[in-house]
């Protein structure tokens, strides 16, 4: 009898990987979280999803459309009008000009020396 309790009560305790720390990682589903909410942010702030991706490479898309999905839908039902974002988008650099070209006129007379004293 007490060998059948030690594998019930043995069993038991194994059913709850949290115990052993084999349950999922809680950082997988923190940055989840945070890209949800990043999404959700950029909804609010009338970013444009592409413009939201870009602005947070790195970052799980489908997790950030799945905020900004929601945060659509909530803003809807609730017809509540975002807040344009203060922050401009980034700038992409200008195309670097070309280098001043010097033309020399071969046509031109050349210039005196100066007398060696």
């Amino acid at each position: 009898m007490s060998r059948r309790l030690l594998i019930v009560v043995a069993a038991m305790l194994l059913s709850a990987c949290d115990l052993l720390g084999l349950g999922p990682d809680p950082r997988i589903a923190q940055r989840e979280a945070d890209a949800k909410a990043v999404g959700g942010a950029c909804r609010h702030g009338l970013r444009s999803i592409e413009d939201c991706y870009t602005l947070n490479k790195g970052v799980n898309k489908a997790s950030i459309y799945a905020g900004w999905r929601e945060m659509d839908e909530y803003m809807r039902e609730n017809k509540l009008e975002g807040l344009r974002a203060e922050i401009p988008l980034p700038v992409a650099a200008p195309p670097p000009q070309p280098a001043e070209e010097v033309i020399e006129d071969s046509k031109a007379k050349p210039k005196a020396k100066a007398p060696a004293h």
